[in-house]
């Protein structure tokens, strides 16, 4: 059975007509959170946050890092704060984040054995590092996300950007910003 298999099995035993009543597009508490994607935090960081489906909307990304500052997160956000309610926004970083240990040359060499052609790699992504968002610092991180988002010129200035670390292993949260 292959991967898909198990998860389309999975997927007939939990799905039942009417088990589950629909929820509406726009989160219940008016947040968005903007966390990591490591899978520690999958079942764990929005129970640990007291909140649960349909309470807010949550972005995820390698290492909660912004690249571009108009990009994708951003745009997220825009879209969470002017077609969905979101009135406040959680920059959500954790401890023992693997983008705080990425090692370019070592990224690079994995990616050429698994067959991408190392001029694609100079030519699309020059500096891989930076590409990938790595940092040395998930605290530092958070700061940077969070000073990215404030002065964004497409998030209004009534909407609070908090920042937190989150641990992975007790699920204790630390703000590391506060946005009000």
């Amino acid at each position: 059975m292959t991967l898909l298999d198990s998860i389309l099995e999975a997927n007939r035993k939990f799905t039942r007509p009417g088990a589950f009543p629909p929820l509406p597009k726009n989160p219940k508490r008016q947040f968005a959170i903007f966390t990591c994607m490591d899978t520690r935090l999958v079942d764990f960081l929005e129970p640990a946050m007291g909140i649960k489906r349909g309470d807010a909307k949550v972005i995820k990304n390698a290492g909660n890092t912004v690249i571009d500052p108009n990009g994708g997160v951003v745009r997220s956000l825009v879209a969470a704060i002017f077609m969905l309610g979101v009135e406040e926004v959680l920059v959500i970083g954790h401890k023992d984040c693997g983008m705080a240990a990425v090692d370019p040359p070592q990224l690079k060499a994995s990616m050429v054995a698994r067959g991408i052609d190392p001029r694609a790699i100079e030519a699309l992504v020059p500096d891989l590092a930076q590409w990938m968002g790595a940092f040395s610092c998930p605290v530092e991180n958070v700061e940077r996300v969070v000073a990215i988002i404030r002065e964004s010129p497409l998030i209004p200035r009534d909407v609070p950007v908090h920042g937190l670390i989150f641990c992975p292993t007790d699920g204790h949260l630390e703000v590391v910003a506060s946005g009000y």
